[in-house]
């Protein structure tokens, strides 16, 4: 006998109705199999081009014998040598599976239903997904030439406001916030609402001028949490690890209600052999560089402007009405970008900027496919 679906009702939280999960973008070996291609490239995640470092793979797997152990739940090595890193206390650090899973335990830390998060729009997605699952409420704040407007995202505080979400780098648009955004925002928040500063593409910018929340921010007991991740430069992305450094009490509640054993014992032994290997991070970061500068020379050679200056490892393009078909046309030729409905910019795309033979080969499609 079959049965029919149905429909549980009511133990399913109404926070969730019409909630929806955040899209990642399509395998390559998914896009292979489903169109029957040779060769697809993905550019479509803000990964970094290469793997962890070599450090990282010998700690991998000088780690793995003991995977039959659990992880050490507290991730105390790791946290020890990040707050040294970033001279805080060891009780200002917590490692969670990835900064995006810092941002979930932080809105289930500070939000209660009906609370606000004020955000820059488009951005980040869980900055909204995130706080709806709690049945907080975002007010989304436009940006200005793709560029977060700090003097507008402070307008949009209110005494309901818990969380501002302030991206350093925005994604998906690219442009970098200046110190004094930062400074600004950080001075003329109202008290009682926590500043989270994500960081997951600061170490892209060799720069003194580009912002640093930790320093500027953080161990001058300001109430900011500051995202870091080993995901993106690092290479790490599999392994999912990234940080929060913040005020310990903000840290001690993250804490509270932090999965069990949520990183694994390969990604904090991986993180920790990342840490000490400056040359291997300046060379990736010059690589980028000219990987971003072909990108966009690419894109341009196209007719498309991305928006700039871009401070990350991604270029986001206006495609006017053409972007669901300009992304289906490139999938089908074997190129995974990323469309940005979910992102809140349904007419655009983000392109991560990949190997030279990756981005070669974007040219090539983009030439097949796109008139303009």
């Amino acid at each position: 006998m079959t049965r029919a679906a149905g429909r549980v009702g009511g133990p399913i939280r109404p926070a969730l109705d019409g909630l929806v999960p955040y899209e990642p973008g399509k395998p390559v070996e998914t896009v292979q199999r489903e169109l029957g291609l040779e060769r697809v490239v993905k550019l479509a995640s803000n990964e970094g081009p290469f793997g962890p470092f070599p450090e990282a793979i010998e700690a991998i797997h000088r780690a793995l014998p003991e995977a039959n152990r659990y992880p050490d739940g507290g991730c105390y090595r790791l946290r020890e040598a990040l707050a040294e890193r970033h001279d805080v206390r060891f009780e200002e650090v917590v490692v969670a599976a990835g900064a995006d899973a810092v941002i979930g335990y932080a809105c289930q830390a500070l939000l209660d239903p009906g609370d606000e998060i004020v955000t820059p729009w488009p951005s980040f997605p869980s900055y909204v997904i995130d706080p709806l699952k709690l049945a907080a409420v975002p007010v989304r704040v436009d940006l200005a030439d793709g560029r977060v407007d700090v003097d507008a995202l402070l307008a949009g505080v209110t005494e309901r406001t818990k969380i501002a979400f302030l991206p350093t780098v925005n994604n998906p648009t690219g442009p970098a916030l200046t110190a004094g955004e930062l400074e600004q925002f950080v001075d003329e928040v109202p008290d009682g609402v926590v500043t989270v500063v994500d960081e997951a593409y600061f170490e892209y910018v060799d720069d003194p001028a580009f912002p640093d929340a930790i320093a500027s921010a953080v161990r001058g007991g300001r109430p900011v949490l500051a995202l870091r991740t080993f995901s993106k430069i690092y290479g790490l992305a599999g392994l999912r690890i990234g940080y929060g450094v913040g005020p310990a009490d903000v840290i001690a509640a993250i804490r509270k209600v932090q999965r069990a054993f949520d990183v694994t014992t390969p990604a904090q032994e991986a993180a920790l052999a990342s840490l000490d290997a400056p040359a291997e991070l300046a060379r990736r970061r010059a690589v980028n560089l000219e990987a971003m500068a072909a990108l966009e020379a690419v894109l341009r050679d196209r007719g498309f402007e991305p928006i700039g200056p871009a401070a990350g490892n991604f270029q986001f393009v206006d495609v006017d009405e053409d972007a669901a078909a300009l992304n289906d046309a490139l999938l089908r030729r074997g190129v995974i970008v990323r469309p940005m409905g979910s992102f809140g910019a349904p007419t655009a795309l983000r392109i991560t900027a990949g190997t030279p033979d990756e981005i070669a080969f974007l040219a090539e499609q983009l030439a097949a496919v796109a008139v303009r």
